[in-house]
């Protein structure tokens, strides 16, 4: 879900990234730019609308640091990176039941779904995951993105051990439990899906008769 909710964190990165490359590009004896009067012009450039607010380019200490390292061309330090992970990995929440996967179908609306946390929504819109934007995940739909790997037969060629289940339920909830700094939206951790949508999406990618795993199934 590339929302304006995630955009304008990606507008912060880019325009810190940007400031960083020209100020290194100037004698050593120039001052380097305040990341905090970058965010201040970039909050005075956007106005508020709907549910969109300006907090939404307040950047977190984990998208500071991501930033810095981006801005700077350089690796996420290792201790920064094992913190962050550390730290993604402890905000993930088990479903309350302790039953992980869903309805597939209603886990393929929620993978349709691009709706939610823009400006044009409302505070009762239902979000979606528009996993589609990033990934392939069924051979029926042709209209994907690839900014993530194929998610296609996820479930078939992984299994469903109790590792894998709780591995793609951590990287679902809060994908920097693995990868510090990915562009994957943090689902649960964020509040984008409900614990029921994630359950469902879930099943859409473990169940064997989900589209992502078996060819036959109905859409």
């Amino acid at each position: 879900m590339y929302s304006m909710y995630i955009r304008l964190v990606q507008v912060v990165g880019a325009a810190l990234a940007l400031q960083a490359a020209a100020a290194a590009a100037q004698p050593s004896t120039a001052a380097r730019p305040d990341p905090a009067q970058i965010v201040a012009e970039l909050k005075a450039s956007f106005k508020e609308k709907g549910i969109a607010k300006l907090d939404r380019i307040d950047q977190t200490e984990m998208q500071r640091a991501c930033s810095r390292a981006a801005a700077d061309g350089t690796p996420l330090p290792g201790e920064v990176a094992a913190r962050i992970s550390q730290e993604s990995l402890a905000s993930v929440k088990r479903p309350a039941d302790g039953v992980y996967l869903g309805d597939w179908k209603a886990g393929e609306k929620v993978a349709q779904n691009g709706r939610g946390l823009q400006f044009s929504d409302t505070a009762k819109t239902v979000n979606g995951g528009n996993c589609y934007a990033c990934h392939q995940m069924t051979k029926a739909e042709i209209s994907f993105g690839n900014i993530g790997p194929s998610l296609y037969q996820y479930g078939k060629l992984r299994g469903a051990s109790k590792e894998m289940v709780e591995y793609t339920w951590n990287k679902i909830y809060n994908s920097h439990a693995y990868m510090p700094c990915s562009n994957m939206p943090r689902f649960g951790a964020a509040g984008i899906l409900t614990e029921q949508q994630l359950k469902d999406v879930m099943a859409l990618l473990l169940d064997p008769a989900s589209p992502v795993n078996d060819d036959n199934a109905p859409r």
